[in-house]
């Protein structure tokens, strides 16, 4: 089985970015990608406050949920914000969260 677009948006992706995940985690997944959608709305809401501990503590707990469901790129996309967080890097922080919006987009799960 296949889904199609984990965050909905009225943007097409310009190209699909395919995940494999154990097919023992197939039950786990759609939630697992609805709760990233919300993590995504959290990381704007936090940037728009200039709230870093929050965006850091996002990015540290993004970076750890990733890999372990097969998303390594929300766990690399997580360090990054994490990183950036710390440093209090506004621009970089955008960049990171659009980049994870754009994943989030584009993202094809494929069960094995």
């Amino acid at each position: 089985m296949i889904i199609l677009h984990c965050y909905r948006s009225h943007r097409m992706p310009e190209a699909f970015e395919t995940v494999v995940v154990p097919r023992e985690l197939e039950t786990l997944i759609p939630a697992f990608l609805a709760n990233r959608g919300k993590e995504l709305d959290a990381l704007r809401a936090a940037l728009a406050a200039a709230n870093f501990t929050q965006l850091r503590e996002i990015g540290h707990r993004m970076k750890g949920v990733g890999a372990s469901y097969g998303f390594t790129r929300i766990s690399s996309i997580g360090a990054q914000i994490e990183s950036a967080a710390r440093s209090l890097d506004r621009v970089a922080l955008a960049g990171q969260i659009e980049a994870y919006a754009g994943h989030l987009r584009s993202v094809r799960v494929v069960y094995g």
